[in-house]
């Protein structure tokens, strides 16, 4: 049924798409009734599933990557998919509009999608509110809220700690936990920020905050797959040296080695973060990497190439404690969730 769905709908610009269907989605969910049947549908309630990790209970360990819903405008719809968890963002201190369109391309013949949004979203005082308002109204969701932060493309990267201090104190009552994104490949400079003493003052500056609230929440980094070993090393021991809580891996790619697309096409797309099955072998050997370097000292959240209960099983054996889709989700439909729990654990 998905298939055809899907078949009508990549005949239509991709962001258009994207915001017409979880606007359809949001009127379906209206009222109480239709939601606890949707939930039904969507949802799988296995108790196995229940996964503990970062002093949070997850329902399941699948999750919603960042950038599908920046703004928290869906949260109460991807409840009722079956998501374990969703991470709102990338949030940045200021408002913008990101790049310009078209910014967002399908690779259907490689399951991918190419995207150079550059951050768009409403800023982090609009979300805040939004998220508060989430809060008071929904007082009984399991849903786990990832809040990812990143900085603004006109903030140099000196001043960039500013930002993710900015984000980080507006969100923190709002979110469970933490991912600071220095990985997207759309800001210019933003990688740069991968450097080990460039990330120590960000990271650790967050941690300073973090332990002087009341309730410290676990602040993960996002890594981008194209790193080196020599800087995955220096993430690990950084990670390691300020006992950072996670790694989210991986970010999007900027390689676009080994697609099926034709070169034409790619060519005239352009720049941007590649997500989907190529980059699956590639997160999951970053993943593996990570958790043997480690001894599975490290958590982390993999991401990248996960289009069904095989692929999620791979991360999770390569060491990876959740799942994120992104790719996925668009490839696959809105039973993906349920898809995945059903075989994880048979």
């Amino acid at each position: 049924m998905y298939k055809l769905l899907r078949s009508i709908l990549f005949c239509f610009s991709p962001e258009g798409v994207h915001h017409f269907s979880m606007n359809a989605f949001r009127f379906l969910c209206s009222t109480g009734l239709s939601r606890k049947m949707l939930s039904g549908i969507f949802s799988s309630r296995d108790a196995e599933l229940t996964t503990g990790i970062f002093h949070l209970e997850f329902q399941n360990p699948v999750g919603l990557g960042a950038g599908f819903d920046k703004n928290a405008l869906y949260l109460r719809e991807l409840e009722c998919l079956g998501f374990g968890f969703v991470e709102i963002g990338t949030v940045t201190p200021l408002p913008q509009a990101g790049n310009d369109k078209p910014r967002l391309f399908r690779l259907p013949k490689d399951k991918a999608l190419i995207n150079r949004m550059g951050f768009n979203n409403d800023g982090v005082k609009k979300i805040a509110m939004r998220l508060k308002e989430w809060k008071e109204k929904n007082g009984n969701s399991r849903l786990i809220i990832g809040g990812n932060i990143g900085k603004n493309k006109v903030t140099p990267n000196e001043d960039a700690w500013k930002d993710y201090e900015i984000c980080f104190k507006e969100l923190h009552p709002f979110v469970d936990y933490f991912v600071v994104n220095v990985s997207s490949p759309n800001t210019p400079g933003l990688r740069e920020l991968q450097e080990k003493e460039s990330l120590r003052k960000i990271l650790m500056h967050l941690q300073m905050i973090n332990n002087g609230k009341a309730k410290a929440k676990p602040i993960l980094l996002k890594i981008a797959p194209d790193l080196t070993q020599e800087q995955i090393d220096d993430v690990i021991d950084l990670a390691l040296e300020i006992k950072l809580d996670g790694l989210v891996a991986t970010n999007t790619t900027i390689s676009r080695d080994g697609l099926i697309t034709n070169n034409a096409k790619i060519t005239t797309i352009g720049a941007g973060g590649l997500s989907g099955w190529p980059l699956k072998n590639r997160s999951t050997e970053i993943v593996n990497y990570i958790s043997k370097k480690t001894n599975g000292s490290i958590p982390i959240i993999a991401s990248g190439g996960i289009f069904s209960a095989a692929d999620a099983k791979e991360k999770l054996d390569a060491g990876a404690s959740l799942v994120q889709v992104w790719t996925g989700f668009i490839y696959e439909g809105p039973g993906i969730v349920k898809q995945i729990c059903k075989s994880l654990y048979k």
